[in-house]
Order: structure tokens, then sequence, then C-alpha cells
């Protein structure tokens, strides 16, 4: 079951904050993709047919990672295990996409 949903402001500077490339997210790559995959299998959803997880765009990603956060309803223990997940795999894109941000920032003020 799925909510309607309008985004917020924070969560369209999210989307538009996040590269719209595939990005190498380091340390945290795993617990993002097994979020992405946790929630693809427990609620029966595929966010990105075709796509191996290292060819999705950051802002594709983070953007399909809100949306399910603001309109999934989990109807188990499994689906809410699942879900619970989305937040921090939102934030951990969002402090990557931002680190990237200022990052390139210094570069042309250097």
């Amino acid at each position: 079951m799925m909510k309607n949903y309008i985004p917020e402001l924070s969560e369209q500077r999210m989307v538009s904050h996040a590269p719209d490339w595939p990005v190498d997210f380091g340390t945290d790559r795993d617990y993002i993709y097994s979020t992405l995959r946790a929630v693809e299998q427990r609620f029966g959803l595929e966010g990105f047919p075709g796509f191996a997880q290292e060819q999705i765009p950051a802002r594709a990603l983070i953007k399909q990672l809100i949306v399910w956060w603001r309109t999934l309803e989990p109807a188990n223990e499994m689906q809410q295990r699942a879900y619970g997940r989305l937040p921090g795999a939102i934030r951990l894109i969002d402090t990557f996409s931002t680190w990237l941000i200022e990052h390139a920032g210094k570069e042309h003020r250097d």
C-alpha cells in the first residue's frame, strides 16, 4: 500500500543537490544498496529495473528512497525493518552529496 505524497522543500533540495550520475559512496555503499535491495525484496518493488547498482545516478537513488519513505506503509515486521532503514540511507546520500559540493567549491578556491 502506498500513500499520496507531496514533496517537502527539504526533500526537493536533497534531490537537487545529489549528483545526476553514479557515485562511489565509499564505506557507506553497502548500507545504502542493501537498504535498496531490502525494500525491493520486502515490498515486492523494483526501483531501477535493468540497472546494476553502480549504474544508478545518486539523484535518482535518493529520490526513489525518499518517495518510498513517504509513501510505503509497512504491513509486517520484515517490511518495517526494511522501511526503517530508509532514513539512514537517505541521510548518507545527502551527506555525501553535500561533501561533494563542498569539496568542489574548495577546489575552485585553491
